[in-house]
């Protein structure tokens, strides 16, 4: 199970984005609303609890970059059990084992009087919102309620993993900062450190992650390589073993077997879509990108109406099929 951000210490997401924000503080001209960007997996939140951590008065432990406070630290402790009095945090509940497709406009209504009273324990009151894309349309309204009175010693830090979708007045009100894609060999660094793989097998996770630390980490299994180099093999060569699709949809009951369900079509879903850019180039790639996109929608639409997860792979192997021939 991958290590929440909340408890992430040694993981520096952006060295650059966390001097600017220590340079803003620091100068006096720390804004009230910062809205952290880039892909999924990039370690917007771990920044945001970094930058909580600081802003709630943890030790500034400078082995850990900029931002860095150690796990032991008081204020580092209070964080990781969910219970500092000065730290809000929203995000989707969890409710029967099942979590909530959106952030409420009940959460959301919780931040003024969050923000009203002054800090108990700590220089700053902090909120972090992950994701702010997570919020309904409703609760994005209150949280705009907040940011149009911004609260005294009261800072936000709003995850967002596609800015572009967010309402213009809440971007408006925030100081952007940018986390880009990492490098493969920094992200295959990671695995390699944090995981014990290979130099090898933690290049070929880095790879899959496509420049996402939080990716390559949920990825570093033994499990995710060989579904992987199935689901490349399935794409790249000719027909596909019935008898090895039967045994591999064995696997699929249970919630173990959804999870591998989903990581299956995850990872097929990016063989087709690399397949697709490399026959883009030679202008045979759209069979391909409108098959990815029929298996991108396909692990949704399987949720919803409760359909056989051993049909759907058969449904989506039969689609590969007919989109071979078709490019052949």
């Amino acid at each position: 199970m991958s290590t929440h951000p909340r408890d992430r210490f040694d993981l520096v997401p952006n060295e650059g984005a966390e001097r600017a924000f220590i340079d803003a503080r620091d100068r006096g001209r720390l804004h009230h609303a910062w809205l952290l960007c880039g892909p999924e997996g990039i370690g917007k939140a771990t920044f945001a609890y970094r930058a909580a951590r600081s802003l709630l008065g943890g030790r500034h432990d400078p082995s850990r970059g900029p931002l860095g406070v150690a796990p032991g630290d008081p204020v580092s402790q209070l964080v990781s059990a969910q219970s500092h009095p000065d730290l809000m945090v929203l995000e989707r509940l969890v409710e029967g084992g099942k979590t909530k497709k959106s952030i409420s406009v009940d959460q959301a209504r919780d931040l003024p009087e969050f923000f009203s009273k002054s800090p108990s324990q700590a220089p700053y009151r902090v909120a972090i919102v992950d994701a702010a894309d997570d919020l309904n349309p409703n609760a994005a309204n209150a949280l705009l309620k907040t940011l149009e009175e911004p609260p005294e010693r009261g800072v936000l830090l709003l995850v967002s993993h596609a800015p572009g979708r967010l309402l213009a007045t809440i971007r408006s009100r925030c100081r952007r900062l940018s986390f880009p894609a990492m490098s493969r060999s920094v992200v295959a660094d990671l695995v390699a450190g944090q995981t014990g793989l290979s130099d090898e097998d933690a290049d070929r996770i880095a790879g899959m992650a496509r420049g996402s630390p939080g990716a390559a980490l949920s990825l570093a299994t033994a499990t995710s390589l060989t579904l992987e180099e199935m689901a490349r093999r399935w794409v790249e060569t000719g027909p596909i073993d019935p008898a090895e699709a039967l045994s591999v949809a064995d696997g699929f009951r249970g919630a173990e077997g959804q999870a591998r369900f989903e990581a299956l079509m995850d990872r097929l879903a990016a063989s087709v879509r690399d397949r697709a850019l490399d026959a883009g180039s030679q202008g045979r790639g759209e069979p391909w990108a409108q098959l990815w996109g029929r298996l991108n929608d396909l692990p949704e639409r399987a949720a919803a109406v409760n359909l056989d997860r051993a049909d759907l792979l058969a449904a989506a192997l039969a689609d590969l099929a007919r989109t071979k021939a078709m490019a052949a």
